[in-house]
């Protein structure tokens, strides 16, 4: 069982956690990330994008010019796709990019993103993350006093509505809970900044 020592707000050590193997010490499994951040980007998609085909476009009915004589190819509409303001070839029409992926597949990706953080040494634990109020100042000294890289995922047990404003307005940072986490987001950020509590969580939910 792998252990890692907390941090307080302040920087200084505040204990040493024991981190579940079974979560934070499993070999990743890149083909999984690979699929589940695929997913979740295709997901993402509007797919919104449409054109026009031959169909749709205005105009047709009368034949534009006689057929030989004029020295141009014979045309028999002017919403042909070879003709300035005819329709699209194959025109792209709204559809939707959504796919499910297996659970077990969802769950390998996780257990190999957050044991990835841990090998590296990209993930942090704080022993509590909590403001009196919403104060952006306060966020970037916490940031700068645990080292966390500029792009950093904080990630807490329950929404904290002081830690989500502070953390608002400061680029490449942003914040999640345990039950809104997900693969993409801590792939893409260098820094893994989870609580004391939220560990906990993520411990009861994947065990």
């Amino acid at each position: 069982m792998a252990k890692i020592t907390m941090l307080n707000m302040t920087g200084a050590e505040a204990g040493v956690l024991e981190l579940k193997d079974e979560i934070f010490g499993i070999e990743p499994n890149l083909l999984a990330v690979h699929a589940v951040i695929k997913n979740h980007l295709a997901n993402r998609r509007q797919g919104t994008q449409s054109a026009k085909t031959r169909g749709e476009v205005r105009g047709g009915g009368r034949k534009p010019f006689r057929q030989k004589g004029t020295g141009r190819h014979r045309q028999g509409s002017t919403t042909d796709p070879s003709q300035i303001g005819g329709g699209i070839v194959f025109a792209p029409k709204p559809r939707s990019y959504r796919y499910s992926l297996p659970k077990k597949l969802k769950r390998l990706a996780m257990l190999s993103a957050l044991s990835a953080k841990a090998r590296s040494g990209e993930l942090i634990v704080l022993d509590k993350l909590s403001f009196d109020a919403p104060k952006t100042k306060e966020m970037i000294k916490v940031l700068e006093n645990i080292k966390a890289d500029k792009k950093a995922l904080i990630i807490t047990d329950v929404k904290d509505e002081n830690v989500v404003r502070s953390a608002s307005n400061i680029q490449k940072v942003r914040t999640s809970i345990v039950g809104s986490m997900n693969v993409y987001d801590i792939v893409n950020h260098n820094s893994l900044i989870l609580t004391q509590d939220a560990v906990k969580k993520i411990e009861e939910v994947y065990l």
